[in-house]
């Protein structure tokens, strides 16, 4: 379907919001959950040793930031600064495994960053090592990892296939030089295309790419040229990123010229265009900025109603509990969410005095759970069921949800959302826009005010 929207839709939807990795959101957290208030919540998920567990591994280090960058890291050209964090990586393991007791198994692991493949072939054994001696890794796991074309290496390709690794994500962003220019990123179409294959050749069962629209300099003509080069490698799925234009909180994006951004109407033009050719492509749309081909496990969840999020990403994993390690790294289990320091010092220091690293968190009420539960579902499988939600929650919608209800009418009329006797459908538009619905159902949003800065919705 085409997702061409007037200006006047566009001014009235194209607002600040989260993106909803989590509910509540991060700025809704609290500074006063401390290491006590997560060794208790991991704790209470060791009551249940035998459900499998997601880990996320957090490798802060880049040679070089790019200027649109929104991530955590540091920026370092020593292979060496990572031993030392390796090594406390391996003291935060010990101390998340001692919590846990006997729940050991893994059925996700992500390398996220920063730039995992900063990492030498010899730091990634012995990283994958200091995990697997602290829990187990399931024969059908999902083991994925980011990696940057621009110095990700067939030695470092092949010692992560070895390990086990089955997934690559590759960052990718905009193949344009000017773009690339632009956001101070120099990625050529070869070392991309170069990367792709040997993955291919080394069999990496799925393989994804990262683009991201809103930048710097991107026009239709150009952005084109971009997605000719991706939809002909066939990537297994893509994601298709807001750039969020933060210079106040991110001082790297200061770099970037504010005169080079493209307007509303643009930016939402290269979006719209980008879902249409991926459609057109045989891709299916997958939650609000996911493409995946058909038979791609996340298209067949979707379908069939069992797609989940979680900060890696969308997934089909059964493993709804997330352990996350490194600076900054974020974690969800036995019904909290818990952040790590981002500074490399204190989240040393942390470590060296015995204790997590953990600088706010957020412990879930009855409430919560169910408006997740309600969001996940919209975001993740376009649907809302009355009964689903009566049988989880034992709640009525329109006894519970009148106020909602009422602020869904534009979404109604604008053929965002539609009502059916089983409940609601998030219609093609709306999937481009589900961020805005998922607000609706946000209570954090309708109770407590925040200084925190949101990316826009388009």
């Amino acid at each position: 379907m085409n997702c061409q929207v007037s200006p006047d839709m566009l001014q009235r939807y194209d607002r600040p919001g989260p993106r909803y990795t989590s509910y509540p959101p991060v700025p809704f957290w609290d500074e006063s959950f401390g290491p006590s208030d997560y060794h208790a919540a991991l704790q209470r998920s060791g009551e249940t040793p035998d459900s499998p567990l997601s880990l996320y591994v957090h490798i802060p280090f880049c040679h070089h930031r790019c200027d649109f960058c929104g991530c955590n890291v540091i920026i370092s050209r020593k292979d060496g600064v990572a031993d030392n964090y390796l090594e406390y990586l391996g003291k935060e393991l010990a101390l998340v495994r001692d919590a846990l007791g006997a729940r050991r198994t893994l059925r996700q692991l992500h390398l996220g960053g920063g730039t995992p493949t900063f990492l030498t072939p010899a730091q990634l054994i012995r990283l994958h090592e200091t995990v697997t001696a602290h829990f187990d890794i399931a024969p059908d796991a999902e083991v994925a990892l980011e990696a940057d074309p621009r110095v990700t290496t067939v030695e470092q390709i092949a010692c992560l296939r070895a390990l086990g690794f089955n997934r690559l994500s590759m960052g990718v962003q905009d193949l344009d030089p000017e773009v690339q220019e632009a956001i101070g990123r120099g990625q050529s179409v070869a070392e991309t295309v170069a990367l792709y294959e040997v993955a291919r050749a080394h069999g990496f069962e799925s393989i994804s790419m990262d683009l991201v629209y809103g930048l710097p300099g991107q026009r239709l003509e150009t952005w084109q040229h971009t997605l000719d080069t991706v939809i002909a490698l066939r990537p297994d799925r893509l994601a298709i990123y807001s750039y969020a234009h933060l210079p106040l909180t991110l001082r790297n994006q200061k770099r970037i010229d504010s005169n080079l951004l493209p307007d509303t109407e643009t930016k939402y033009a290269l979006f719209a265009y980008a879902r249409e050719r991926l459609l057109s492509a045989g891709y299916t749309a997958i939650g609000m900025d996911h493409f995946a081909l058909p038979e791609d496990e996340l298209a067949l969840a979707m379908d069939a109603g069992r797609l989940r999020r979680n900060f890696m990403g969308y997934t089909v994993v059964q493993a709804p509990e997330t352990i996350g390690i490194g600076t900054s790294a974020i974690g969800e289990i036995g019904g909290a969410f818990a952040q790590n320091e981002k500074k490399l010092s204190r989240y040393y220091r942390a470590l060296d005095d015995g204790r997590f690293a953990t600088m706010l968190g957020y412990t879930m009420t009855d409430d919560d759970r169910m408006r997740a539960w309600i969001i996940r579902e919209l975001t993740c499988n376009f649907r809302l069921d009355f009964d689903a939600l009566r049988a989880q929650f034992a709640l009525d919608y329109d006894t519970t949800f009148a106020e909602e209800e009422a602020e869904l009418s534009p979404y109604y009329a604008d053929a965002f959302i539609e009502r059916t006797e089983s409940g609601l459908r998030v219609l093609p538009l709306g999937q481009v826009f589900v961020r805005n619905l998922a607000m609706v159902f946000d209570a954090h949003l309708r109770r407590k005010r925040t200084t925190a800065r949101f990316s826009r919705t388009v």
